[in-house]
């Protein structure tokens, strides 16, 4: 028997570690931030990641900071993981063969879609509607039909059931997505379709639509559906390997973060992988809403870079706001999740030209492997880190010297481009990082001006390995006053993994007026959802009175399309104030709201409850930040120095001071134009811009005349 931790203090053994470990794999590279649990130290490292399979760079990250920290195999107490392998596939537009089975009618749902076009009616005589996710060969229908109560208008056709199934066999189709009209109100035919596809099709991987999303709004509701079914394969083979590949470290507990701002664990999360979609973009939002927080801003907006994408979003308060209305690339995904605009603009991202011969950036990705021509690996297009390394406005190496990087190679794909587009080459990458900060600033603009809120109004945080290297031109762009950059910012996404609570999310279509709504009903149905997140809760190892739960609805004026959440308390049900909760927020989103009008009447739509677990974050110490001097990954960073550094085209190169972060204590104040450098992030600070440093090791950048 192995001793216990009173038994190694008897016998002065050395005490059993416990650390928990953070996980963010990006397309570039995969972040790593440890915790030891006893000790409350944070340690944090940085390795490549593998796309051709990512567990690679998982395991290789756990090891590099076990050896950072001294501590063995054993150690591993749990491990939470941010993945974007289900963003990624969707952002590229790598959905496999998908088939959808509908009701018989209904076959064109998803060509029909919405009426919506992309930037205003101006454009619609030249938009051209995407490919779907499913092509209309693809999709079958079968016969039956329930109504908006559940109740059966046509029986469900089983033979024809059975014989879909097989034409989807013979065809070899081998992922399938089910969606029945009001399957929310009654999942009964939508149960027995899968039954039939186990029988008759038992190699297929299938998700219904009651399972993923019991809500109203069949189109969405389908295509959430179909998103879901189109990353199951690949993420549950990610997340089979990386379970087993875990057992050399005692099979520690293993979480992955979900779109809702919260994780659960891996043998849960391949049942319902759409809420992965946003996991990386969402642990980032939570680890940066509690640095910003701590540093004393409450409204901030949130800037993440990677490899592959930029995800931006809004917190206030500590908080960043939810939504069940985003997506990710061209495919709608009706789960409550972060409120996160991606944008294809990452340090990866591959300038190319259109057919007309204008400069494009992204969406498409060189990613880790082969990477941009300047990693050496064969890659053939230039990309956003090239152009930052012709203009020296990142270092000939990457980790602090690690990776070393192909400054010549950069170069001549560079000047290639420019001599297609008739400019220099420092006009050309400047032309490439400049499309960038517009797509980010766009990204902005999504989750602030859209929503009624005025984005100067906001601090920005910056992180990610790229997310920082364009800061100031955001501000520009933005008319932002400030920018705040944590320490070790390529780490941000990774610390959030170990700040949030295990959670899930339930919800119920019960669409009544206010005036006829029956409390009773509502809070069956709430008893309803409580007990699934109760059960859910128990399965991950919470004990009841950990149990905590949260109550919302989505409410609207009667007419209305759309709804919007508002709390709803616990306990007997108060109908009035949560109308008075409804008024309050349709009042802050909209700017007016028809409280005092008796004639329009409030509309219940939709019943939520969301179940958590919760754990117990890390603090930021002051003078400390994410990390310690002591214990990171910079023991080969080059001494500061000087390079040549263009920061406008015309003005080409400037000898520019190079500062190590690591070297600036709290209160040191830099004026631009200056680089400063750390293990695994570089900020560029341009003339015009000064940096203080905060009590925490933040970096502030504000205007020099501000």
């Amino acid at each position: 028997m192995a001793p216990t931790e009173r038994d190694r203090l008897d016998r002065g053994m050395p005490a059993e570690r416990r650390i928990r470990i953070g996980i963010d794999t990006g397309g570039t590279f995969t972040d790593v931030v440890a915790l030891d649990e006893e000790t409350g130290e944070l340690v944090t490292t940085k390795t490549p990641s593998t796309p051709s399979n990512p567990a690679d760079g998982f395991l290789a990250g756990i090891a590099k900071v076990l050896d950072l920290l001294g501590a063995g195999d054993d150690s591993v107490s749990a491990v939470s993981h941010g993945t974007t392998v289900a963003t990624n596939q969707l952002l590229e537009g790598k959905v496999d063969r998908l088939g959808f089975i509908t009701n018989t009618g209904y076959e064109a749902m998803l060509e029909i879609a919405r009426q919506s076009v992309p930037d205003g009616y101006g454009n619609s005589y030249f938009w051209v509607k995407p490919d779907r996710i499913v092509p209309r060969d693809l999709v079958k229908g079968v016969e039956g039909r329930l109504d908006p109560t559940g109740a059966e208008v046509r029986p469900f056709d089983e033979a024809g059931a059975r014989e879909t199934a097989r034409w989807f066999r013979r065809q070899g189709v081998n992922t399938l997505g089910v969606c029945f009209l009001h399957a929310y109100a009654d999942p009964r035919h939508e149960l027995r379709m899968l039954e039939i596809l186990r029988e008759e099709h038992p190699d297929a991987v299938v998700s219904i639509s009651s399972e993923v999303l019991r809500e109203y709004r069949e189109y969405e509701r389908a295509m959430t559906t179909l998103v879901d079914a189109a990353v199951k394969p690949r993420l549950s083979a990610y997340v089979r390997n990386i379970s087993e590949r875990l057992q050399e470290y005692g099979a520690p507990p293993f979480y992955v973060m979900k779109s809702n701002g919260g994780v659960l664990s891996a043998a849960e999360v391949v049942h319902q992988p759409i809420t992965t979609v946003l996991s990386g973009p969402a642990a980032g939002a939570l680890g940066a809403a509690l640095i910003a927080q701590v540093a004393g801003f409450d409204k901030v907006l949130t800037s993440d870079g990677g490899g592959t994408s930029t995800d931006v979003s809004v917190v206030i308060d500590g908080e960043p706001t939810l939504t069940t209305e985003g997506s990710v690339g061209a495919f709608p995904s009706k789960i409550p999740m972060i409120d996160v605009v991606t944008v294809g603009a990452g340090g990866g991202s591959i300038a190319w030209l259109s057919p007309e011969g204008t400069l494009k950036v992204g969406p498409q990705s060189a990613g880790a492997d082969p990477g941009p021509l300047c990693y050496g690996k064969g890659g053939t297009e230039v990309t956003i880190t090239d152009a930052h390394v012709v203009l020296g406005r990142i270092p000939p190496h990457l980790l602090g010297g690690e990776i070393p990087l192909d400054v010549e190679a950069a170069r001549a794909g560079v000047e290639a481009l420019a001599e297609q587009l008739g400019l220099t080459p420092e006009a050309a990458a400047a032309g490439v990082l400049e499309i960038s900060a517009w797509n980010q600033a766009n990204a902005l603009r999504q989750v602030t001006v859209k929503r009624g809120l005025d984005v100067r109004d906001f601090a920005l945080v910056t992180f990610g390995g790229s997310g920082s290297l364009l800061l100031c031109r955001l501000m520009d762009v933005l008319g932002l006053p400030t920018v705040l950059v944590p320490p070790n910012p390529g780490n941000v996404s990774a610390f959030g993994l170990l700040t949030v609570d295990v959670k899930n999310d339930y919800v119920q279509t019960h669409v009544a007026l206010a005036d006829a709504l029956d409390p009773a009903v509502v809070e069956g149905v709430y008893d309803d959802l409580t007990a699934r997140a109760a059960t859910a809760l128990s399965g991950e190892g919470f004990a009841p009175e950990q149990h905590v739960f949260a109550r919302t609805a989505d409410l609207r004026y009667y007419g209305q399309a759309f709804e919007v959440r508002v709390p709803v308390a616990a306990g007997p049900l108060d109908p009035a104030a949560v109308a008075a909760e409804f008024h309050a927020a349709h009042r802050a989103l909209y700017g007016y709201d028809f409280a005092a009008d008796p004639t329009q009447q409030v509309e219940w739509v939709n019943l939520r409850v969301s179940g958590i677990g919760p754990i117990t974050r890390p603090e930021i110490a002051r003078h400390g930040g994410l990390d310690t001097p002591a214990r990171s990954s910079r023991a080969t960073r080059p001494a500061s120095g000087a390079r040549g550094v263009c920061f406008d085209a015309a003005d080409g190169y400037v000898d520019t001071p190079i500062l190590q972060r690591t070297d600036l204590p709290p209160g040191t104040s830099v004026a631009g134009p200056v680089i400063v450098e750390e293990f695994g992030s570089t900020v560029p600070i341009h003339p015009g811009f000064e940096a203080r440093v905060d009590e925490y090791l933040n970096l502030i950048v504000t205007r020099s005349n501000a």
